[in-house]
């Protein structure tokens, strides 16, 4: 099993990751932390993690912090960024200090997914061992590259997507949209081409409720709560 440490400091955020890893298989979370004393303590505590979910916005420090102190102090560990930060200077300064893959929020299950599957090929080819052929570096570094999930549809913003998605992660229980209008600022007709782009893609379910007269009322809720 590969370990994974996940880093996130929003707890429900932490949650639905630690979710998303546990469905694919051969992945297991080690645990899970929400700032950079956490993570740092963490990466000391058994299961040692093969393999570390970052985030960049933590609040004692920044994910990029941690990964330099964790190669100061000698950490093994593999990094992929996890986080909303997209601004190229960032992403640069990670492949710099040796981050593997960059995922940026928001995502779905499936771009994780292409991630997490990515690394273990890359894994079982590491520890083939040996010597390696041009060919074999070229398939070797092309693990790094699988794709990840498709582009949200024209006419969708990705700001917008972030606002949904962050609503229905902080909710105590399912959303109409009209409430996740009110709590995005987006009008009611946006919140709800949002919400069905997310219960068509797999990352929000529906739910009925029905009152005393008129049609059902449609609620959503995140997919992977927990």
């Amino acid at each position: 099993m590969i370990e994974v440490l996940v880093v996130d400091d929003d707890v429900r955020v932490a949650r639905v990751n630690a979710a998303y890893v546990e469905k694919v298989p051969g992945f297991r979370v080690a645990g899970t932390a929400h700032g950079a004393a956490e993570a740092l303590a963490a990466l000391e505590a058994p299961p040692r993690p093969d393999l570390v979910l970052m985030d960049h916005y933590l609040p004692d420090g920044t994910g990029l912090e941690v990964v330099r102190e964790m190669r100061r102090r000698g950490h093994p560990s593999d990094v992929i960024m996890v986080t909303a930060a997209r601004d190229v200077s960032t992403v640069q300064a990670a492949m710099r200090h040796g981050a593997l893959q960059y995922l940026v929020k928001p995502f779905a299950f499936a771009g994780l997914r292409a991630k997490l599957e990515a690394y273990a090929e890359l894994r079982r080819t590491l520890d083939g061992g040996g010597e390696a052929e041009q060919a074999e570096v070229d398939r070797i570094f092309g693990t790094l590259s699988a794709p990840t999930e498709p582009r949200l549809p024209k006419g969708h913003s990705p700001t917008t997507a972030e606002l949904v998605r962050q609503a229905l992660l902080h909710a105590d229980g399912p959303l109409s949209a009209q409430e996740i209008a009110e709590r995005t600022g987006v009008s009611r007709q946006t919140a709800q081409r949002y919400l069905k782009l997310l219960e068509r893609t797999g990352r929000a379910t529906l739910t009925l409720k029905y009152g005393d007269a008129g049609r059902p009322e449609h609620r959503y809720a995140w997919a992977t709560r927990a």
